[in-house]
């Protein structure tokens, strides 16, 4: 509900500050006193598309602030939780405007988009009237409006469900066609280049171990030479034969020198062992370093071939051995392909079949819930003195989609014989304004948290009509808040508040104002309405009996 409205500097209004209350809210004045103005602002504060030019002149900037009362399980709260936005039981929204155009929106004191300031609006304030290209007129909006009123919410979600896995269904039998296709496109490349690389089979790390194993290989005669060199050093022609000859002579001299020679005997010893230890090592190392020439010639060759290989299919060496698995991966999707097509073209047909069922389903409780919306339009039309007008739901066949495949459109004949047409495009002005409000008291309980507003829905009729038309108003205003714009007198009589919207002119300056009206006013104004610029006695003997009634 729709509780305070604040305008700032927005067209003709200076500074207004509205308190709105659940029931009827009835708005009068002349023509051209700012009603409009006053439905401009609030659909600038609540994003709607409206006059480009709204600050009032002279102003830095205008402003306007909404608040909102939100009972529990508003549709608008999970608007506000996807956005990562707060939302209470108080909703405040607020939006600033500059002359230069620049607008600038806020949700409980956090800055938001023109997007979701939509969004939430949308779930907030519905407006009807004359022109109406929002809400009833808008037959894309029908089919909506007919689920509401037929209560289809769980079919709805059926056939969405079944709309959505069958899509993926044709997606996944989509691509799977493409795979295939384009693996028959390819078929004998793919069969050589698998049979190419499974003949060499390539394996991780490969490149390296062989790229290795032919340096050590190419420079092992140089290396082996000075090796070999070493060892012969070492050995019985070199040093080790040098030492051996030391070692006899001190032994033979060890008993003549009385001891002095133990200790050098010794350390020959031990250079003996470790003599022979380095022997031992480049022996070992000359057995490394041994290889067959052959072998050079047949680690060269491979390295060869497993680098031309990934040069021609644009990969590291390394990778050859990925690119085969995944080769044979594609020849083996290709050889069961049929037999995987054939599987998904049987998923695809039973989600069919399940969205049929879901989409037939909805369409009989539309029908069903079309006729009961014919006939409680019939009863709404009789006492707006339209009883010989006839309302019609048209359900048509759609192209299949996550609604069903039913287009909605609401028809109207208003004279007996006439053929049917479109609501807005049959209907005159003051027939339209009857339609609509029929249609939206059919529909009360669609409107379950909003506030409705009418503009002016009433004009074009008078006398007893109008009356049906407060009448009507009232009684839907008794389960949402309801604020109409009028020039009827007998609606305006039927509201629970009345405010007055004036035109002022002080030091050259024309503001805009509305002023809330006790008894005494009401009386007033409502016999203005009924009598004009001369307000008299008679006039107001017969606003108080309206008021009465």
């Amino acid at each position: 509900m729709l509780r305070t409205l604040s305008i700032r500097d927005m067209l003709l209004i200076d500074r207004l500050e509205l308190e709105l209350r659940p029931g009827l809210n009835v708005l009068t004045g002349e023509t051209g006193a700012g009603k409009s103005i006053l439905l401009d602002s609030l659909g600038f504060v609540l994003g709607w598309r409206g006059r480009a030019e709204l600050v009032r002149q002279g102003a830095e900037r205008g402003e306007v602030v909404a608040a909102f009362d939100l009972a529990a399980g508003h549709p608008a709260r999970a608007i506000l939780e996807e956005a990562g936005l707060p939302a209470g039981d108080e909703l405040i929204l607020r939006r600033v405007n500059t002359p230069d155009g620049r607008k600038t929106a806020w949700i409980n004191d956090r800055r938001a988009s023109g997007e979701i300031l939509r969004r939430v609006s949308d779930t907030l304030v519905e407006l009807h009237g004359q022109h109406d290209d929002r809400g009833l007129l808008d037959a894309r909006g029908h089919r909506r409006l007919l689920d509401a009123f037929a209560g289809s919410e769980a079919a709805l979600v059926e056939t969405r469900a079944a709309w959505t896995a069958r899509a993926a269904a044709a997606r996944r039998l989509e691509a799977a066609t493409a795979e295939l296709e384009a693996a028959r496109a390819e078929e004998e490349f793919l069969r050589h280049a698998a049979g190419e690389l499974d003949a060499l089979d390539p394996q991780p790390a490969e490149d390296a171990e062989l790229d290795t194993r032919r340096r050590r290989m190419q420079g092992a005669e140089r290396v082996r030479e000075d090796i070999l060199r070493a060892h012969q050093a070492l050995g019985l022609d070199g040093a080790e034969a040098i030492l051996i000859d030391a070692g006899r002579r001190l032994d033979a001299a060890a008993p003549g020198a009385e001891g002095a020679l133990g200790g050098a005997i010794e350390a020959l010893g031990r250079a003996m062992n470790e003599l022979a230890e380095a022997e031992q090592g480049v022996a070992a190392a000359l057995d490394a370093l041994d290889y067959d020439a052959t072998e050079l010639e047949r680690v060269e060759e491979r390295l060869f071939a497993i680098r031309g290989l990934a040069r021609k299919h644009d990969v590291l060496p390394d990778d050859l051995a990925a690119l085969a698995a995944d080769l044979r991966a594609r020849l083996a999707a290709l050889e069961a392909g049929e037999g995987d097509l054939a599987d998904l073209r049987a998923g695809l047909a039973q989600a069919e079949t399940h969205y049929d069922a879901a989409a037939t389903r909805l369409s009989e409780i539309r029908a069903e819930a079309a006729g009961r919306l014919d006939a409680a339009m019939a009863r709404e039309l009789a006492p707006l003195k339209m009883e010989r007008a006839l309302f019609t739901t048209a359900l048509a066949p759609a192209d299949p989609g996550p609604e069903g495949r039913d287009a909605v459109e609401f028809r109207v004949a208003t004279n007996p014989g006439a053929p049917a047409g479109p609501l807005g495009r049959i209907a005159s002005g003051g027939e339209l304004s009857r339609f609509l409000l029929a249609l939206k008291v059919c529909l009360t309980g669609e409107a379950e948290g909003l506030t409705l507003i009418f503009d002016e829905i009433d004009r074009g009729v008078g006398g007893a009509t109008a009356d049906a038309v407060g009448r009507r108003l009232a009684a839907l205003s008794q389960g949402a808040q309801v604020l109409v714009v009028t020039h009827s007198p007998q609606v305006a009589a039927r509201g629970a508040h009345h405010w007055r919207v004036e035109k002022r002119v002080a030091e050259a300056t024309t503001t805009s104002t509305v002023t809330a009206l006790d008894p005494g006013d009401r009386v007033d104004e409502v016999a203005r309405m009924l009598a004009g610029d001369t307000v008299t006695e008679e006039a107001r003997a017969a606003a108080r009996s309206l008021l009465g009634a």
